[in-house]
């Protein structure tokens, strides 16, 4: 059944195609090669029809335009010519006789570009020629009437301001003779072969006068002007037509003021240089005016790195013109780098942006609310019937008044950028302070730019530039809704005035005035629309004249019907003749004239509509205006100072808009990075105006490459801001709140909160016609970043020793909740992807990384041989006297701030956390350890360590059996008789070890690197324990388990937990409910469910892995029982056997606690307690602890010392007693010492290791420990876990 269009329509106006991406891009962000709306013409074709005697005007007006047009173009190729010469091939010596070749191309690819500049020399000749005959036209004593009218006036200016532009261009850029004298010298060359030359010579010598003489265009229309005819009096009106615009303001766009400033100089000048009446102009414009306007106007904008002085022209052109060197107050005006320092300040505080940067916030504040609550009256008005006419008209008149100020704000902000700049290149910086380029040579260009403004400065141009984007872009995205509403209110004020208020001025002021009534009568027919009249009929409207005042009232009703061009300009000549009477030389200006004998009530009325006619225009050609307002092209373009500086390209930091964008990006203020891809619109509007304007391929080329590489350094820049601001925040909720409380300015360590919301939602930048999903390239860049990251934090665990485990803990976890953070608003490969990655072990089937490599090979090559533990501290620290050189580790890689912690504050914090975990390895680091690895790769760990140890305990076998054979073959008890001191004799005429010093201090190296490695194993047990705990209490409540009768652990539910006897239970429901839509969702949750619960069971009853080591090295040690452990011949304990092990390390023991006595340092800090741990687990898994304890040296010598003692105490010789305790007080005291610690060491064996079960746990492929399962004590009960590679 098809659904009805209806339906279908109302069902498609539901969808919506907008993303969430915010507007952080201004208008021009798109290219066009063709002329379009912004380029509207206005040829005023309808002149005629209105039949008063406009013709000739018009015609003049349309010449003169299209002049200017020309001139235009003539310009923009001056303006980007590029010297030929450069690129010119010089021959080597060997090729000499191929110079007439040469000379030959290189005239032809001259003769090119002399050809353009033939045209620019004819052009303006013809261009001079005519501005000047039409000037005469209105110069003639009887001419009164028709002309010239304001928009004459318009364009006479305009052409005088292209000339004066392209006579600029040609003075200024020095790469244009130099072509012409290369050019010269290949026609000498090459013409000898040519006839008949002359008239190329005549055309040549003609263009090099052309070129060579500075403001030619200027001194040739000077003559043109003064050759049959003076034209003084259309001079002199044009300069009062300026001065009064300009201080008027009534030049409502800023293009249209600096034409004005631009020209006012060269027409005082061409004024002034009239032998006839060289001082009229001083009587009719106060020189104090002039001097007011020259002063306030030091620099005026004339091309993007061009500018122009009024006091440099003047001073300039009183070479060429005698009459105006005479004006001395004229020429003593300074040029803008000749102003007085007190001045100099007054003018700072006018140019620069950043002091009135308050100001236009203000304003853009106020306007966009005003303007957003005119748009919303608009919006409601379509949405109303329409019925309330008055209220209808007053919404359309608001929003015509905000369009207005839209423009007038547009054209301010704008006019004072232009300004700016220009002020900038006329005041280049003198010092460049940086410290970083100290001792550099900087371009000209670098010093007026870049060197040349302060980051304030920046600041504030970066914020206007932003202002103005989305002013222009806010107005323009609504041109379809307002265009019928500014027709309308156009339509009403033309009404208004032409059928209302003139209908009063012909029945009150001008009723005598026949001539006057004239042009009101001929106001009212051009324009009045008649049509919209409903309160009158024809024949009423012919007699109207004889009704009341009530009844002549008239009432129309608007019609979105504005006016064309020509009827405006039509309207404007009218009132012009109105009030000036045709002669606009008299005093007092255009309505200021007294003599006119219009009251000044109608004068008003007739100045404010005649202003507002002016702006009706810029109006009706709205998209045009908003292109010229908002176009900012200008900050790119530096083609004078390439020229200069001979250089093909500037580097990127000497641009501009690369500037605002890194001030943006380099501040990091909030409100800025959201604006952060305005300055890309310059480069948008550069590459208009490039391929529109100047018509430069080349042009647009080099800025396609910069936007290239700007916008790769804005992604890599921003991508660093963005992951630095990222891990500060994670690295500030990570640290230690305790940590924070202690430091006396913790509020550093909290990070400023900066948004970037905006930004990750770009989808659609669109930058030089192209669009780029920046979003894209930001996870794509932040990918590699967490790579790098990583990456660099994994080489500097490798480049340092184990006790860095803590702080690559630490810095792990910060990039893991980084990461977090981010996912939230990027699609990022996951965390432990990439931590995989990084680690090398993404295969299924891999049990190793990177991580656990490094530890394994700094276990065996540094650990284990060169770090001490300290039985009472649980730590291993760093033998000052270690007697094994560990490999040669890489330097420590540098990395970047945000590689760490992302800012300096918190890089210190974490540094100073973890130095305190630097010089020592501990239960943290194990836990650290632990986290780090994971259950993956732990089981690789524990076999490299117990292989290690039974490699050990192998290469101990002959070692300990050399010690063996140096003890006499039976050693009996200590005799008593001889007190301490006849023990200790006795003991060291057995253990004659003089000759085996060196292989007794391998044995003992070995045993501490067993001990060290049981120790690390025991505190491995520790920290998986806890982990394991945690994990338990976390995972109790849902698998059921409770705690039974027998201190265990017990299970609530048999094959269940409750979690999946709720998701069976809801599943079952689901499925017996027909009316459920999806049921086969729940059940694959309780699927889930009974998988995770198998996995978190399993788990539960989790061994011991120091159990599972001490297992493994009784198996180890079963293969050499009968080299350590001779059994007994009699069936008894032998008293009297050296052989066994305990009598070694009994022996080994003595000496050490000797040898300690005597060098404290030297010996403790080499070993440690490792050595009890390692000798007393061997006798206690070879069965010998009790053997140990009954004849062990040192025990047997504490007993002796004992009784001695009490002996001494009992006959009160306190004498010999204090002779006693200071001999032999040390040694004993490190005999208890030691006593204690292998009375600990084998409680903890009983405990974890009982002998008569001879029980261990075994240990699974996934890591996780089997709990106290009974084997055979042999080495192949432990294959579970990996074996060793080769």
């Amino acid at each position: 059944m098809a659904i009805p269009v209806e339906e279908a329509i109302a069902a498609l106006s539901t969808f919506s195609l907008e993303d969430e991406q915010s507007d952080v891009q201004g208008l021009a962000v798109l290219l066009s090669a063709e002329r379009c709306a912004t380029s509207s013409t206005i040829e005023y074709g309808d002149v005629a029809a209105y039949r008063l005697s406009l013709g000739e005007d018009t015609k003049a007006i349309n010449q003169l335009n299209t002049l200017v047009q020309e001139g235009k173009e003539m310009a923009s190729l001056l303006y980007t010519y590029r010297s030929c010469v450069k690129a010119l091939p010089q021959l080597p010596d060997s090729m000499k006789h191929s110079q007439g070749d040469l000379y030959l191309e290189t005239y032809q690819v001259l003769d090119l570009e002399m050809s353009r500049l033939r045209e620019i020399q004819r052009w303006q000749a013809s261009a001079a020629s005519k501005l000047a005959a039409d000037m005469q036209r209105f110069s003639r004593p009887e001419r009164l009437v028709n002309g010239p009218t304001i928009t004459h006036f318009w364009s006479m200016l305009k052409l005088l301001d292209v000339l004066l532009q392209l006579d600029h261009l040609k003075n200024a850029k020095a790469s244009i003779p130099n072509d012409f004298s290369w050019y010269k010298r290949t026609f000498t060359q090459v013409s000898t072969q040519w006839q008949d030359t002359d008239s190329m010579r005549e055309e040549l010598d003609d263009l090099q006068i052309f070129l060579s003489t500075r403001w030619a265009i200027l001194l040739n229309l000077h003559a043109e002007m003064f050759r049959t005819n003076t034209v003084e009096d259309i001079l002199q009106v044009l300069i009062v037509f300026c001065v009064e615009s300009l201080e008027l303001d009534f030049a409502l766009l800023f293009p249209e003021r600096h034409t004005l400033l631009r020209v006012l100089p060269v027409l005082v000048v061409l004024a002034t240089s009239s032998e006839k009446e060289s001082e009229s102009l001083y009587r009719r414009v106060k020189i104090t005016r002039l001097l007011s306007i020259f002063k306030n106007d030091p620099v005026i904008p004339a091309f993007p790195d061009l500018h122009l002085s009024p006091a440099a022209i003047l001073k300039e052109l009183s070479a060429y013109f005698q009459n105006f060197s005479s004006q001395t107050r004229l020429l003593t005006l300074p040029a803008p780098h000749e102003i007085p320092p007190r001045e100099l300040q007054d003018y700072q505080r006018h140019y620069l942006i950043v002091n009135h940067i308050g100001s236009i916030r203000a304003d853009h504040d106020d306007f966009s609310i005003r303007f957003a609550s005119a748009m919303n009256q608009m919006m409601a008005l379509k949405t109303s019937d329409g019925t309330d006419t008055e209220w209808s008209r007053e919404v359309k008149g608001n929003m015509y008044d905000m369009v207005v100020e839209g423009f007038q704000l547009l054209s301010r902000w704008t006019g004072r950028i232009w300004e700016q700049s220009a002020w900038k290149f006329s005041r280049p910086c003198k010092e460049v302070l940086d410290s970083n380029h100290a001792s550099t040579t900087f371009f000209d260009y670098e010093k007026v730019v870049r060197w040349n403004y302060t980051s304030e400065e920046r600041r504030a141009l970066l914020e206007l530039v932003g202002y103005i984007k989305s002013i222009g872009l806010m107005m323009q995205g609504c041109d379809t809704l307002v265009a019928e509403a500014l027709w309308e209110t156009i339509h009403v004020e033309v009404q208004d005035f032409v059928q209302d208020k003139l209908d009063v001025m012909l029945r009150t002021t001008f009723r005598k005035k026949k001539d006057l009534s004239r042009i009101l009568s001929d106001m009212r027919t051009l324009s009045a629309d008649w049509m919209a009249n409903s309160s009158k009929t024809e024949p009423e409207l012919q007699s109207m004249h004889h009704d009341s005042d009530e009844a002549r009232q008239n009432t129309f009703y608007p019609r979105p019907v504005a006016p064309t061009a020509a009827q405006i300009h039509c309207l404007q000549f009218l009132i012009c003749e109105l009030v000036s009477g045709g002669n606009l030389r008299k005093p007092g200006g255009l309505f200021g004239n007294s003599g006119s004998g219009i009251a000044v009530e109608d004068l008003k009325q007739l100045e404010t509509f005649f202003y507002k006619l002016s702006f009706f225009l810029h109006i009706l050609d709205y998209t045009a205006t908003i292109g010229t307002l908002t176009d900012l092209s200008f900050l790119w373009f530096r083609e004078f100072y390439l020229e200069s500086s001979r250089v093909i390209q500037f580097p990127i930091e000497c641009s501009l808009p690369w500037m605002l964008v890194d001030q943006a990006l380099e501040s990091q203020e909030a409100g800025l990075l959201e604006s952060i891809l305005m300055p890309f619109d310059i480069y948008n509007d550069s590459a208009q105006h490039a391929l529109s304007v100047l018509k430069q391929r080349f042009l647009y080329d080099e800025i396609e490459a910069e936007v290239d590489l700007s916008f790769d350094l804005l992604v890599h820049k921003l991508n660093e801001i963005i992951f630095s601001y990222y891990k500060s925040c994670a690295a500030s909720e990570l640290l230690d709140k305790s940590f924070i409380a202690a430091c006396e300015d913790g509020d550093k360590y909290n990070v400023k909160p900066l948004r970037f919301e905006v930004i990750f939602k770009l989808r659609r930048v669109k930058v030089l016609g192209r669009t780029i999903n920046l979003r894209s390239l930001i996870t794509q860049r932040m990918n590699k970043l967490f790579r790098e990251n990583m990456d660099f934090l994994l080489e500097r665990f490798e480049s340092g020793d184990l006790c860095g485990i803590v702080e690559l803990q630490l810095q792990l976890e910060i990039l893991e909740l980084t990461h977090h953070l981010l996912s939230k608003y990027l699609e990022l490969d996951s965390y432990y992807l990439v931590l995989h990655e990084m680690q090398e072990n993404l295969s299924l089937v891999s049990y190793s990384s990177r991580i656990a490599t490094q530890i394994c090979n700094e276990m065996r090559n540094d650990f284990l041989p060169n770090f001490v533990m300290c039985n009472t501290t649980q730590r291993f620290v760093r033998s000052l006297r270690g007697t094994h050189q560990s490999s040669q580790r890489t330097n420590l890689p540098s990395g970047k701030p945000y590689f760490y912690c992302g800012s300096q504050d918190l890089n210190v914090a974490y540094q100073s956390i973890a130095v305190l975990y630097r010089d020592f390895f501990g239960l943290p680091h194990m836990i650290a350890a632990v986290k780090v690895l994971g259950s993956r790769s732990l089981p690789g760990i524990l076999r490299a360590l117990l292989d290690h140890m039974s490699t050990k305990i192998t290469s101990m076998v002959p070692k300990v059996a050399g010690l063996q054979e140096a003890l006499p073959k039976a050693v009996g008890l200590l005799p008593f008789d001889g007190g301490v001191a006849g023990c200790q004799k006795f003991i060291n005429e057995i253990l004659t070890w003089e000759e085996k010093t060196e292989l007794r201090t391998e044995v003992l190296r070995d045993l501490k690197e067993i001990g060290n490695a049981l120790y690390w194993i025991s505190l491995l047990d520790i920290a998986l324990r806890e982990l394991d705990t945690a994990q338990f209490m976390q995972t109790a409540s849902w698998l059921g388990a409770i705690p039974g009768t027998d201190s265990q652990i017990k299970l609530a539910y048999t094959g269940h937990t409750p979690l999946t006897i709720l998701l069976n239970s809801a599943a079952n429901a689901v499925i017996s409910n027909p009316a459920f839509p999806n049921p086969s969702s729940l059940l694959v949750m309780s699927k889930q469910a009974e998988a995770a619960s198998l996995l978190y069971k399993s788990n539960m009853n989790s061994g011991s892995v120091l159990e599972y080591a001490l297992a493994f090295t009784s198996a180890a040690l079963d293969k050499h029982y009968s080299k350590w452990s001779a059994p007994p011949k009699t069936g008894f304990i032998d008293i009297t056997t050296s052989k066994d092990f305990y009598r070694v390390f009994s022996g080994l023991q003595f000496v050490y606690l000797e040898e300690t006595v005597l060098d404290p340092s030297r010996k403790y800090e080499a070993l440690g307690d490792s050595v009890a741990w390692a000798s007393c687990t061997i006798m206690y898994l070879l069965g010998q602890q009790q053997h140990f304890e009954l004849f062990d040296f040192s025990y047997q010598f504490l007993n002796v010392a004992e009784v001695e003692n009490a002996s001494v105490s009992f006959t009160a010789d306190r004498t010999k007693g204090s002779n006693f305790s200071q001999g032999y007080e040390k040694l004993l005291e490190a005999m208890r010492k030691a006593r204690r610690l292998n009375n600990f060491v084998f409680s903890i064996l009983r405990a974890r290791c009982p002998l008569e079960d001879k029980v261990a746990c075994a240990i699974k492929q996934s890591g996780a420990p089997l709990h106290r399962v009974k084997f055979a004590n042999t080495v192949s009960a432990f294959e579970t876990l990996p074996q060793r590679t080769a």
